[in-house]
């Protein structure tokens, strides 16, 4: 193994989250997201937050969540370089659903970060501008949760597609939920359709995917949707993500697994 052990041991679920996590994918394999949201607010109760980015996906989970419980957290990460179209949106979906949507931003203003690390960072080096505006933010967004929701899809990049139903954060050390996970994009344009959920008009001018204004283009005809993003670049997340967890740890996980079904299969047949 390349980790130690007690370097998995650290980055895992915890051993009391090992069987919670599987059993909940299982059960929710298949389910719809509304039930996965319940399950979600049910859990977790207040310990539990939704992030947005305000795309497609975004505001449709959220009229889901609403509908599901009208007090759910919601927060989103202000890179202090979205569009307009984006902060307007996110004054609509307030006002639609009579919710706060809570800010997380960095305190380096953008004049600081050109003094310290020169202009353009986006393009010099995009994955240390991630940093500074969306992932150090994320960490007090998701501080003291055990859970967060996203509005993920398999199918939007490489990078999503082993992603599950209910999963392990091995980034940020707590369960992961992705309502939207087995959907397609045609089905959250469905849904959006029919429930008259407001969207940013951006989406109608060829952008299928929004983020900063300094890196999303518009698609051309036959790209991914998400081939707007930081185009010309290897690039194609901003960290929040992260990759699929180490072959480790996942050897380790399902070892742990495994022994503790064995333990309580033991114990049920010597109570029998």
């Amino acid at each position: 193994m390349s980790l130690a052990v007690s370097e998995i041991v650290r980055l895992g679920p915890p051993p009391r989250e090992i069987d919670r996590v599987e059993t909940a994918a299982s059960l929710l394999d298949e389910a719809t997201p509304e039930e996965t949201l319940r399950w979600a607010f049910e859990w977790f109760q207040e310990s539990v937050t939704i992030a947005t980015g305000f795309g497609a996906e975004g505001v449709a989970l959220i009229d889901m969540a609403v509908r599901v419980n009208q007090r759910a957290d919601v927060f989103f990460l202000d890179t202090g370089f979205l569009f307009p179209e984006t902060y307007e949106l996110r004054r609509r979906l307030e006002d639609r659903y009579q919710i706060e949507i809570r800010v997380f931003k960095t305190d380096i203003t953008p004049e600081q970060q050109e003094l310290r690390f020169g202009e353009k960072l986006w393009s010099t080096n995009p994955d240390l501008c991630c940093r500074l505006r969306k992932l150090e933010p994320l960490k007090d967004a998701l501080q003291g949760r055990r859970a967060w929701i996203t509005a993920i899809r398999q199918d939007q990049t490489l990078e999503r597609s082993n992603a599950r139903v209910i999963e392990w954060d091995y980034q940020w050390r707590l369960v992961k939920i992705n309502p939207l996970v087995r959907w397609n994009k045609q089905q959250v344009w469905e849904y959006i359709a029919r429930n008259n959920v407001p969207y940013n008009p951006l989406h109608d001018r060829g952008y299928p995917s929004v983020g900063c204004t300094h890196c999303t283009r518009p698609v051309r005809e036959g790209e991914n949707e998400r081939a707007g993003r930081w185009s010309g670049l290897a690039k194609k997340e901003c960290g929040m993500h992260g990759a699929a967890r180490p072959a480790a740890l996942v050897s380790l996980t399902e070892m742990v697994h495994s022994q503790t079904s064995n333990v309580n299969a033991l114990i049920g047949e010597q109570t029998t």
